[in-house]
Formats: C-alpha cells, structure tokens, sequence
C-alpha cells in the first residue's frame, strides 16, 4: 500500500484535540485545530487535573521529548496516596501507590502526576502556532461527494478536510450532528467547587495526611466532598527557561499556579433545599448554601470552604453519557468528553482523553503510511475507544452512585466498617485495589 496524504481538522483546542494536534504534527500529518476562545490566554483559571499512568504513556507518545520534559517541570508536587475519611477529619482507608500495584512512583512516565489545566494546555499548545486558529466557532459540517468533508463556521468561513475529529467537549455539535441519538443524562447528583488558597493559615489547619494525597470525605445524609492540595515547585530559573523553550511569558506559566486546595461539596440535587435557582447563585451564595449543609462537620473543614475566594465557587450539576453501540465508521470521528464524558468521582476523564488521543493519532499515521485504509484506521479506533471509554464512563458512574447512596446510616456505617477493615488488613487492601489508579 502507497502512502496516502490525507487532511485532518480538529474542532476544539482543549487537552485531547491538542494532543492528538501534537502526535499527528510529529508525523508530517496536515492538520489543523480550530478553536472558539478567542486566544491561548482566554482562560486563565483552571482546576489541577490528575495525570495518571495511562494519560503520561499518551503524552511520552505524543510529544516531542523535549516538551514532554517540559510537561514534567511543570507537574505540581504530587501526593502518593489517597484518604477516605468521615466528616469529622477521622482516616478510615489510605491507599498508597505500592497498593495499587506501582512501584516506579518516581519514574517520569509511569508516575502519578498533578498539573494545573491552564499550564498543561499552554505546553499542548506549544509549537502550534501555524496549526491552531483560535475564536472559530464550529457550526456543521457537509460531506462532500467526492468524499471531502466541509466545515462551516458562525463566522461564515469554511474549510475542508478528509478527516474530521470532534473534540468539543460535553456539548460537542459535532456529536449531536454525528449521532443524534446519543445521549448525556443528569446523574440526579450536583456539585459545589472551589478553591481555597494555602495560607499558612490554612496550612497549619489541615490534617497532615492530606499533603500526601488527595481526600474523599464521607459524611452522612449522602453528603460528600473531595480535597485536594495542589503545590507546585516554585523554580523561578526552571520556569523561566521553560517559558524560553515554549514562548510563553514566564508569568503567563505561573498565572494559575499559586499553592491552593480544590474541593467539591457533592449532594443529590434534592439535598440542596434553597428557594433561588442555584445556576443563578453567586459564589459566595453558594459557600453560604454548603457551609449550611455540614453544619456538623469538622470545623477545619467548615473553614476550609470558608476561607475559598468566591469567584473560584461554583455549581455543577453532574452528567454522564450513556453509553452507543458502535456507529457505521465515517470519516468523522470523536474523541474524549464529545463521545464519553464521565462525571469526576474517578478523576479520570481527561487522562481517557489523552488514551483517545495517543490511539486515534496512532491509527491515523498507520493509514498515512499505507498500513491500512483511512476508514479502516478510524474504524479500528472507534472499536477500541468505544470499549474503554464507556468502561471508564460506567467506572466514575458507579463510583458517583456508591458515595450517594450512602445517605442511610445503615449503609455509612457498614461502608466505613468496610474500609477499616481493608485498612487493617493491607494483603486484602492490595488485591482489592491493584491497577485501580490506572483504569
């Protein structure tokens, strides 16, 4: 088989679409990403994201080595371990990475990992300056007879491509064009967020087991929130020659990058008993409605969420796709949170975005190459993204569902009876909890 040069748009500039942009470009594939910000510095803020194994393997495959380096430098302080405790701060299950069944912790690609969104796009974007068009808002597309496929814009322009890729998130038109049928859902289940910046205040406050990991607490009524404290290495020389090697302004790097403590408050929406939409609440509104509902929780916590900037607050109703059988492969294709979003119990969305990534520009190279037919190569992605992504989507489902049911006494106690016991026996901790950190 001859090669077969082929062109590759890709709607949306997120983690997954810039990824697959950077492996593709790697290999002297046409590509080009459009994206609806209106720049690279359009969203300055953003929640630490948790790189597992699978989403470094996609990021070691995908980038140049050189910023693929960079991507590690730029990795906060990451915790080993992982807490369960009750509302009162009390540990009833830790699980540490020898667990889970890793012992190359410290290894660059086979390691957990902790890094801000906004930094980790600005290395994704990095060396992409002639390949991402930034504020295109995607409208349809049209296949053409002689097999092309055209893109349309709001802004009236077109374009066209061989292959279309939709990485435009939960709400991807493109999906909603592609397949019509397929459906994301209300899990019944919202969220309070935010962030709280470490003082020394709060520093001194927190229980020390949580510098070592994230947290999942576990209250009553069905009541749930998740800690985690993100502290970055504050090199000032090692960001600077990264932001030389990236040209990105060093301040740009470190704009969302000051040591903080992300939390959400989770509840089934009909916990929240307010008389105003929550969509509508502002920030502080929202601290005010949480603080209210653990009332009775440790007071470190209460202050917690308490000392959380508001503008950093807030609410999300929690959804998830269900999943679709495999579609007729076309020429349009998806990737990440526009085919499988998931809610966040798992933490592992944008690493199955990244796997999506590292395998669709796999198959896409292998076809360029000549090693198999275009739609072949799709095909064969879709085949295997569909089976891990909705395992993956089931997973965060599963796990969302098991905090919340937990509302019944009955059920917390014997749930946290159940963790004391793992925690106090680590030979059946182990087995339970082996690849749990990688799935």
């Amino acid at each position: 088989m001859t090669t077969q040069p082929f062109h590759v748009i890709i709607i949306g500039g997120g983690i997954g679409g810039l990824c697959l942009a950077q492996k593709l470009r790697q290999a002297s594939v046409s590509v080009a990403v459009y994206e609806r910000d209106q720049s690279r510095t359009s969203r300055l803020q953003g929640y630490r994201i948790h790189i597992n194994p699978n989403g470094s393997r996609a990021l070691h495959e995908s980038l140049p080595p050189r910023l693929y380096d960079i991507f590690v430098a730029t990795c906060g302080k990451s915790g080993k371990s992982f807490h369960f405790l009750d509302s009162q701060l009390q540990e009833l299950l830790s699980i540490e990475p020898a667990d889970m069944g890793f012992t190359s912790e410290d290894d660059p690609v086979e390691s957990h990992k902790s890094v801000s969104r906004f930094t980790l796009r600005q290395v994704l974007l990095a060396g992409l300056d002639d390949v991402v068009h930034f504020n295109k808002q995607f409208e349809r597309y049209e296949e053409m007879p002689d097999g092309k496929i055209t893109v349309f814009f709001e802004d009236g322009t077109s374009t066209t491509c061989d292959v279309l890729v939709g990485a435009d998130g939960g709400n991807s038109r493109i999906r909603k064009q592609l397949l019509p049928h397929a459906q994301r859902i209300d899990t019944g289940i919202c969220a309070i967020q935010g962030k709280t910046l470490l003082t020394d205040e709060i520093r001194q406050q927190l229980p020390q087991h949580l510098f070592a990991g994230p947290a999942s607490v576990i209250g009553s009524k069905g009541y749930g929130m998740f800690v985690a404290v993100q502290e970055f290495r504050h090199e000032p020389g090692k960001i600077e020659e990264i932001g030389e090697a990236i040209n990105v302004h060093p301040n740009l790097l470190l704009s969302d990058t000051s040591d903080f403590i992300g939390w959400g408050f989770t509840a089934c929406q009909d916990k929240f008993a307010v008389q105003k939409d929550l969509k509508t609440m502002s920030g502080e509104e929202l601290k005010q409605v949480a603080l209210k509902m653990i009332a009775d929780w440790h007071p470190r916590l209460q202050q917690l969420m308490r000392a959380a900037d508001p503008s950093t607050v807030i609410f999300t109703p929690i959804q998830t796709s269900l999943p679709i059988d495999h579609w007729q492969t076309q020429q349009v294709t998806l990737l990440g949170d526009a085919i499988h979003s998931m809610t966040p119990a798992r933490g592992i969305g944008a690493n199955t975005a990244l796997r999506d990534s590292a395998l669709l520009g796999r198959n896409l190279i292998a076809a360029q190459r000549g090693k198999m037919p275009l739609q072949q190569a799709i095909h064969n992605y879709e085949v295997e993204m569909l089976r891990y992504g909705f395992a993956a989507v089931l997973s965060s489902k599963k796990a969302l569902e098991q905090s919340a049911s937990l509302e019944k006494p009955l059920s917390l106690a014997m749930n946290k009876a159940v963790f004391r016991v793992l925690n106090a026996v680590p030979p059946l901790k182990r087995r339970v909890f082996s690849g749990f950190g990688d799935k």
